[in-house]
């Protein structure tokens, strides 16, 4: 039998068919993250991470919570999550990769500081070593992340993406900044991680607090997003993250 991040693999390519062959535009940001999970995988095979055996299994979690998201919209769209809701609710017209960029936004946002808390336990936070390689290894990802943006932008087009002659002048100043977003999101999905370790010692109330702060800002993100006007303008001023209240008010 295969280990849970292949057969995750295998979901993942048999739920992007089924979207293919209903022309569903999930089926876009499915592709590039089935193709981004294969990547990781391969990553894992070669021995590219510290404590691949909990990588692998972050990996499955992370997955799990986008995949759920799906199901619910599928089966009852007003059942999942809020930026889920706006990214899966957006006009099916939008170009490919508009539809990625919301995918991506909601998941990391969302999805990623919820999955590495619950794949840190609270004694995994107070070892400082432990701790230290989680981090180091969530940074591997991103190494990851950055040298798929090129593939991802020549997926796109084959999968119908449009380019205007600005576009195609514009496309290696906006792959660099998809790579600047990336880092930044995953940066601020880090400490919004900590805030929620924090809110999970204090209490069940507080954790749930936090969550459903989480899924408002991401949400509102998202909502942005699809706003009229320059995109990667409004990213530059705003960011692709989101940032959490640290306790006491500040930001994290």
């Amino acid at each position: 039998m295969g280990s849970p991040v292949h057969a995750l693999v295998e979901r993942m390519a048999a739920l992007a068919a089924e979207l293919e062959g209903a022309r569903d535009p999930a089926r876009f940001f499915l592709g590039t993250y089935l193709r981004t999970t294969r990547a990781v995988v391969a990553a894992l095979d070669r021995g590219r991470f510290e404590d691949a055996d909990w990588v692998a299994r972050w990996d499955v979690d992370f997955a799990d919570r986008y995949l759920d998201a799906l199901e619910a919209h599928r089966t009852d769209p007003a059942s999942a999550p809020a930026p889920w809701r706006r990214a899966f609710g957006a006009d099916p017209q939008l170009r490919p990769e508009g539809h990625v960029l919301l995918g991506m936004n909601a998941h990391i946002n969302y999805d990623l500081p919820r999955s590495l808390v619950e794949m840190i336990p609270p004694g995994d936070y107070a070892d400082a070593e432990l701790l230290a390689r989680r981090h180091r290894d969530h940074g591997r990802i991103d190494g990851i992340l950055a040298r798929r943006v090129g593939e991802e932008d020549l997926a796109l087009r084959r999968a119908g993406g449009t380019r205007t002659v600005l576009d195609r002048l514009l496309t290696p100043a906006n792959r660099l900044a998809a790579v600047l977003f990336l880092r930044e999101s995953r940066r601020r999905v880090w400490l919004n991680a900590g805030v929620l370790h924090t809110a999970r010692l204090a209490g069940t109330s507080d954790y749930a607090v936090r969550v459903e702060q989480l899924e408002t800002a991401s949400a509102e993100r998202v909502a942005d997003l699809l706003r009229p006007g320059p995109v990667l303008l409004r990213l530059a001023v705003h960011g692709f993250g989101v940032v959490l209240p640290a306790p006491g008010g500040g930001p994290a």
